[in-house]
């Protein structure tokens, strides 16, 4: 198999059905997470869409291969269509193109691709609803939310904090999405967009997820949301503090500036980002004033400031400079 040049290779396959007849495939890039994988399989084996599904695990840790032979491990005891690739070079971008190249290339016939990570698991009828909103909508993308699950009850106030808010809360069409956390792209999306998929020089997570998608919204493919079909997500006790929260905030701002002026990076685009960074700024103090009267947190009143801040520097923060793999030690 060649999947982002010849930087991915095929470690375990079982197969069930002809691979002619799989229409959907989950994708699950993992790195160094072997026990947590395994609870993000389990509740991918118990769904029950109404078209054939295949699951391809994506191993980012190509010395350890402990996800890869946990997975294996898993595999090997279900009947199950699923692969288990390697990607050779670390990093979000690389192990998300391949496991899309990996999906059209094994199944010739996918017409969706889902994401979950794997510090995540899904709800009972994540594909059914994030397929069902799709069907109704016509969308091209779906996404749908990612609930945090704290590991401490004193943590839970942090529930309430904008960065773990999802960004909608109704079924329907959107105007774009961000993170590939909780998403299902269609085959005209893969068909209709350039490889890599994912932007190798923006290989971290959530500044090439948002890349990818508004090149997708440049080329005219739609977004919608699908509200119930939710994945919840095992949050790090260093993402409950002020700090942590800090920094996301601000990386967040960077990306959203980061993203307009690759839009248009004439003066006059940035010109008027930066007169939106500055309207957000002014507004920051009352914005903030209101979150911390309805979250009843604190730390809530900073986020529009941090995210203010952050578009005005438009650089990338310390919060998940190394995506997600910070957490997977």
């Amino acid at each position: 198999m060649t999947s982002d040049g010849q930087d991915s290779f095929i470690h375990f396959q079982a197969k069930l059905e002809d691979a002619a007849y799989i229409e959907l495939v989950v994708v699950v890039p993992t790195f160094r997470r072997p026990h947590h994988i395994v609870k993000t399989l389990k509740t991918i084996v118990s769904q029950r869409p109404d078209v054939p599904l295949a699951t391809i695990v994506v191993e980012n840790d190509a010395e350890g291969l402990a996800g890869a032979q946990a997975a294996k491990n898993f595999f090997s005891g279900h009947s199950f269509d699923c692969v288990v690739a390697v990607a050779r070079r670390l990093g979000h971008a690389h192990a998300c193109n391949a496991g899309l190249t990996a999906a059209l290339d094994l199944f010739p016939n996918v017409r969706a691709v889902a994401f979950i990570y794997d510090d995540e698991v899904a709800a009972p009828e994540w594909l059914s609803g994030l397929m069902a909103v799709q069907e109704a909508h016509d969308a091209d993308i779906v996404g749908g939310p990612q609930l945090p699950v704290f590991g401490h009850p004193r943590e839970q106030k942090w529930k309430r904090h904008p960065v773990f808010a999802p960004p909608y809360n109704q079924n329907g069409p959107v105007p774009a999405l961000y993170s590939a956390g909780n998403v299902l792209v269609t085959r005209r999306v893969l068909d209709g967009m350039p490889r890599p998929f994912l932007d190798p020089a923006l290989n971290v997570v959530g500044i090439g997820d948002a890349d990818f998608f508004d090149r997708c919204r440049a080329k005219g493919f739609s977004f919608a949301w699908a509200a119930d079909a939710w994945v919840a997500e095992s949050v790090p006790a260093h993402h409950t503090t002020a700090s942590w929260t800090r920094a996301r905030s601000l990386e967040k701002g960077a990306i959203s500036a980061l993203m307009e002026h690759q839009r248009d990076a004439t003066f006059t685009g940035r010109l008027k980002s930066l007169r939106k960074s500055l309207r957000l700024l002014i507004s920051s103090l009352p914005v903030g004033v209101s979150l911390w009267a309805e979250t009843g947190l604190a730390a809530a009143s900073l986020y529009p400031l941090h995210v203010a801040i952050g578009r005005l520097t438009a650089r990338i923060g310390p919060a998940d400079t190394r995506g997600r793999d910070d957490d997977k030690a």
